[in-house]
């Protein structure tokens, strides 16, 4: 037997055992090239979630204000119209007034800035008979009053029984911001979004 053949085989076999493969690099390439979809994809669907919880709050919040604005006088406890205003400070008010009530709904589920009043949060417009009436008979209306930054506001449409009912009305504007910001490995995810919500209630006036 011819021992340089031998000392060839033996030398085959141990590089075959300590051979990198060939596809090694090609899979890190794919995986470098794949990674950032599939994170704008994951970071994506959680803003999305995210926003669509916030849209559900944000729903909820104008509807729970409007039917205090016009239910909150029957009750033993308060025999009048409750207020539009003042919009609670700090989050916290001895006032029970409707624009209290749409902030401690928003704020108790929704991030706000720290230290910032609670008016700033968002805009909201409270429209109701505690605020006045404008116009008379078919063209009755109820008066509005604004809270919190921005120029926004909105005018509350008739009543088709006007001048016996009139409608109370509340929209809030707030800016949700992406759980994961959009500076984060330098990918495009959601912007923050203006989501502007109202309802309104008709009052037997």
């Amino acid at each position: 037997m011819n021992p340089h053949s031998v000392d060839s085989r033996r030398k085959a076999s141990i590089r075959g055992r300590f051979a990198v493969p060939q596809d090694c690099g090609q899979s890190l390439i794919e995986t470098a090239l794949v990674l950032p979809l599939l994170l704008l994809m994951a970071f994506n669907a959680i803003n999305f979630g995210y926003f669509f919880f916030a849209a559900i709050n944000l729903a909820a919040a104008p509807r729970n204000a409007v039917v205090y604005s016009v239910q909150g006088f029957a009750t033993p406890g308060q025999l009048v119209l409750p207020k539009a205003g003042p919009a609670c400070a700090g989050g916290t008010s001895t006032d029970k007034s409707v624009s209290t009530l749409t902030y401690n709904d928003i704020t108790g589920v929704l991030p706000t800035s720290s230290g910032a009043p609670c008016p700033n949060v968002a805009r909201v417009q409270v429209c109701s008979e505690s605020v006045g009436l404008t116009g008379s008979g078919s063209s009755l209306k109820t008066s509005c009053v604004q809270y919190g930054p921005g120029s926004q506001s909105w005018t509350p449409d008739s009543d088709p029984e006007a001048p016996g009912f009139v409608l109370n009305r509340v929209d809030i504007v707030y800016t949700v911001q992406p759980l994961i910001p959009a500076s984060i490995f330098g990918l495009s995810l959601l912007p923050s979004l203006n989501f502007h919500r109202q309802v309104s209630m008709r009052e037997m006036n």
